[in-house]
């Protein structure tokens, strides 16, 4: 059996959120769903406080509960490891741990949070493929059996430091997704390396369980799952032809957003494994969910300390996407002018 497993999901009890690691003993406030009550929460929190001066973050617990059942509605077959690296605040991940979400950790620092919340070892990847010898060895005494890689030289490190861990072969998706940050610079096998790459690791004695990929992070071309899956499947089959143990794991990586682009990424993704692997009984799918839970579950409040406006500066309209939350700042009030270049504001 893989050594990863996936908690029971408990997207409705609210309890085992109140009691969590990283959230107990935080001031918790029901918000009602009407109206700009986080907008009013937030200025009553100032008020409170009026010497603050350091930001803070809100973060909405019903959003990440939400993005839960959201995800175990539209990808059902497909396990929430999420990416620690994207916003590592004890208080989302103590959320997620106890809502059953497992964690893809890309370091040992990002491995001690996770186990500090007393979630179990066998709840975590350590998805990065490129890793030192000093980390490997801790994962290996913690317990943390499941690593992805993409080269020769990770399957020496791993050889001679944690010989029973699990690999996933990391490859490079054959269709660039477009995405905001690609990742197929920097990881990922491509199809002529991955012979050897299994080869290599059958020869060390390592168990090689599946495959990984990213398509990119944020915005990408969804049709890329479609490739990106069916390059998996044929890795697959690679290694069962080389004589190597079935492989039964899937990693179909991160990036995804909150979004409308969620529900289209979902029907691409839930078809494609549905087309190229026809044992889906045997098959363990898992995703590493980084910004779709922490990129509109929590809220910045930041004091404005000062404002810089030339003396010829001309009417610009402030981004839409610029609020004013502390209170007592007043409207700045910007001269006419016709004949004068654009000069936005500066905000401090």
């Amino acid at each position: 059996m893989s050594t990863l497993v996936s908690e029971p999901f408990q997207a409705l009890s609210l309890k085992s959120v109140f009691s969590a690691s990283g959230i107990k003993g935080k001031r918790v406030t029901a918000l009602s769903p009407q109206g700009n009550a986080l907008t009013d929460f937030i200025q009553t929190a100032i008020a409170e406080k009026p010497d603050i001066d350091s930001p803070f973050g809100v973060l909405d617990l019903g959003v990440v509960m939400g993005l839960l059942e959201k995800w175990t509605t539209k990808l059902p077959t497909v396990r929430p490891f999420y990416a620690v690296k994207c916003n590592p605040n004890l208080s989302l991940i103590g959320a997620l741990a106890a809502l059953g979400t497992s964690f893809d950790c890309a370091s040992k620092a990002e491995i001690e949070a996770i186990l500090s919340l007393g979630v179990s070892p066998d709840r975590i990847i350590y998805a990065n493929p490129c890793k030192s010898e000093s980390h490997i060895e801790y994962a290996a005494t913690v317990g943390v059996n499941v690593t992805t890689y993409d080269s020769k030289d990770e399957v020496e490190k791993i050889r001679k430091c944690h010989p029973t861990c699990e690999l996933l072969l990391r490859i490079r998706p054959p269709q660039e997704s477009g995405a905001r940050t690609s990742l197929g610079l920097k990881y990922g096998a491509l199809p002529e390396e991955v012979p050897e790459l299994l080869s290599v690791a059958h020869a060390a004695g390592l168990k090689v369980t599946g495959v990984s990929f990213h398509i990119g992070s944020g915005g990408g071309d969804a049709q890329a799952y479609k490739g990106a899956i069916s390059a998996a499947k044929s890795v697959f089959d690679m290694a069962s032809l080389l004589g190597m143990p079935r492989m039964r794991v899937l990693d179909i990586g991160g990036g995804f957003t909150s979004g409308p682009e969620f529900d289209v990424a979902a029907m691409q993704i839930n078809a494609a494994i549905q087309g190229s692997f026809e044992n889906k009984e045997e098959l363990v799918v898992i995703g590493e969910p980084g910004r779709y839970f922490a990129e509109t579950a929590f809220t910045l409040a930041t004091k404005v300390i000062g404002k810089r406006l030339p003396s010829r500066a001309c009417h610009s309209p402030a981004p839409r996407n610029l609020r004013t939350l502390f209170a007592g700042i007043p409207k700045p009030t910007l001269p006419p002018c016709l004949d004068q270049p654009a000069i936005h504001l500066t905000l401090f």
